[in-house]
């Protein structure tokens, strides 16, 4: 079954999401190629980085999240019993039994996330970098470390295209002139003063993208729509999503309530 919703599925927001991400560099990767060779490449580079503060998504994205248990220590034992000199016999009462307690504490747990590299087959430079958003890069401390990935990477002349497919967080690129949306999709070009966005809500078809590479050579295409379709069938995705529960957080506005009701009345 193909997904109910004509772009991004926001069921897939949840604990999936580490397989759709990874699931769609290598999706980007085998659509562009043959596009762009023999004088560009497509390669997947995995960047592991720690969630710090995963107390975020417990429950969305990390369900099962790893804790650490650590033991109080025991209270002293009791003093031995004393008896009377009178030659009376003293019976000691049996300590009380202090439960054993515990402290939680969240681990940090390791992210792996994917992005896809456009590289020159002449000199292997990075030329175009395709990055996939994750919870991680739009909130703190991941989100000023990413803000910081995208100044490098337009200094050194890379032209950044970047999906993100994820209503919650805070977006990397902030900007009065776009309106609020679900979803929004930027490119920023090698020496360019401005951004193109692409501002999408739950009812609006995800984008056919430009994918820019060094010039004289003219962009390529990425059928985004077509990408995610083809993950979601090869997935089953529809196999693990209960479509008449609620979908994973934050909640809807009244209108995107409506538009999500609309887009699954026909549902079994």
């Amino acid at each position: 079954m193909p997904s109910p919703f004509p772009g991004m599925d926001p069921y897939l927001e949840g604990y999936l999401w580490p397989d759709v991400h990874h699931r769609l560099a290598t999706q980007i990767s085998d659509q562009i190629t043959p596009a762009i060779r023999p004088r560009y490449v497509a390669r997947i580079e995995v960047q592991v980085v720690q969630d710090e503060t995963p107390e975020a998504e417990i429950g969305i994205m990390y369900p099962d999240v790893e804790i650490l248990l650590r033991r109080a220590p025991r209270p002293e034992a009791p003093p031995a019993p004393t008896y009377p000199t009178g030659g009376g016999v003293m019976v000691a009462e049996p300590p009380a039994v202090t439960p054993a307690t515990y402290s939680v504490a969240l681990g940090q747990i390791d992210v792996r996330l994917a992005s896809v590299h456009i590289l020159d087959t002449a000199q292997n430079q990075l030329v175009t970098s395709i990055e996939i958003l994750s919870p991680v890069n739009k909130r703190e401390p991941g989100l000023t470390q990413y803000r910081a990935k995208r100044r490098r990477l337009h200094a050194a002349g890379v032209h950044l295209l970047e999906i993100d497919l994820l209503r919650r967080g805070q977006r990397p690129l902030l900007t009065q002139q776009v309106p609020n949306s679900a979803y929004r999709i930027t490119l920023t070009r090698s020496g360019a003063n401005s951004v193109d966005v692409w501002a999408l809500n739950l009812a609006d078809p995800l984008p056919v993208l430009p994918v820019p590479l060094r010039a004289p050579d003219k962009d390529v295409t990425l059928d985004l729509g077509l990408g995610f379709a083809t993950i979601y069938e090869r997935a089953a995705y529809d196999l693990s999503i209960d479509y008449h529960a609620a979908p994973p957080p934050p909640p809807f506005t009244a209108e995107e309530q409506d538009a999500l009701a609309t887009l699954l009345k026909n549902l079994p």
